[in-house]
């Protein structure tokens, strides 16, 4: 092996340029010579490459996005697309690729090296945490201090108004967001796409809280559950309480990774480039106990993550 390619696929994720940069600098410790890939699988089929070397990497480890761009490429997932980025990957020398991404990502590296033979490495980044084979994606811890800020500012203007407020978050599928981002703010209640939403229930916590003498209530909402305007309506027929919605948004995906993020990006992107060393075609770089792991690529996958329903119920018990 004498050239690695490496790009970025799918939602960006604070942490993104740290895994970038931790690619580049052990590929190039161990002699070998390294290729950008400019927006993602996109980037991959029309051969748009960028030598990098350790200098177009420095100063990069803070900063939140890609440097590389990223992009939702719909032409990769028809096997014509996938036969053009492979023979752009051969015409440019590259022998191996490291994708940082998502369980989407994955399973499009995944056909790369079964239909062409390429050798992949996944590194997991995307801020919904919904990767198989890993505690932490890159980004996560990033993206909940970023809403867990937008939720200690908002409950201030909840309690001097005696308001209920609905904070969306990101999690079209995948609710850990909320129920992290939940706990540490002390939420009333969270909901998750998990689970079905009960009105009634929801309403009957917040007239027990409000019942107490509290002031101001929180609901953290993911985004796939349906909407935070239609749950905030549905509450105010039932109870009649004043509420409002606030929706953090893309917010939770930019800015400057928090040190966790950094740390564990340069774990996992040198971990990658080791994997691909050590012969392995189909790797995922992960996390376990704090520690960086390797397992198969289809790990990603195979082994869904699961809602821990010790958190919401801690959550609620705390919240009492």
């Amino acid at each position: 092996m004498n050239r690695i390619g490496v790009l970025t696929s799918g939602g960006d994720a604070p942490g993104m340029n740290a895994a970038i940069r931790a690619v580049v600098r052990m590929a190039i410790s161990h002699g070998l010579a390294v290729t950008g890939v400019r927006d993602g699988y996109a980037g991959l089929i029309r051969g748009d490459f960028t030598d990098l070397d350790l200098r177009s990497v420095g100063g990069i480890i803070h900063r939140g996005g890609t440097f590389l761009g990223t992009s939702r490429a719909p032409e990769f997932q028809e096997p014509e697309g996938r036969a053009r980025a492979a023979a752009a990957l051969r015409r440019a020398g590259i022998d191996a690729l490291v994708v940082i991404g998502g369980d989407g990502s994955f399973r499009g590296a995944h056909l790369l090296h079964q239909e062409h033979g390429i050798p992949v490495a996944g590194v997991p980044g995307t801020i919904d945490n919904d990767v198989g084979g890993t505690d932490h994606a890159i980004g996560f811890m990033t993206a909940v201090d970023t809403a867990l800020e937008a939720i200690d500012r908002i409950r201030d203007t909840a309690e001097a108004f005696n308001r209920v407020f609905f904070v969306e978050v990101m999690g079209r599928h995948c609710g850990e967001l909320a129920l992290e981002v939940g706990l540490a703010g002390g939420a009333d209640e969270i909901l998750i796409p998990e689970l079905p939403v009960n009105i009634e229930a929801l309403c009957h916590t917040l007239q027990v809280r409000r019942e107490r003498g509290k002031q101001g209530s929180i609901v953290v909402v993911a985004e796939g559950v349906g909407g935070a305007f239609e749950i905030a309506r549905q509450v105010r027929e039932c109870i009649g309480y004043e509420s409002r919605v606030t929706v953090v948004g893309h917010v939770q995906r930019g800015g400057p990774p928090g040190a966790f993020d950094r740390v564990l990006a340069s774990r996992l992107g040198a971990a990658a480039v080791e994997a691909l060393l050590e012969g392995q075609t189909e790797a995922l770089a992960g996390e376990s106990c704090g520690q960086a792991v390797v397992r198969p690529l289809s790990a990603a996958w195979d082994h869904r993550r699961t809602i821990d329903e010790r958190t919401r119920h801690l959550m609620r018990t705390l919240g009492e």
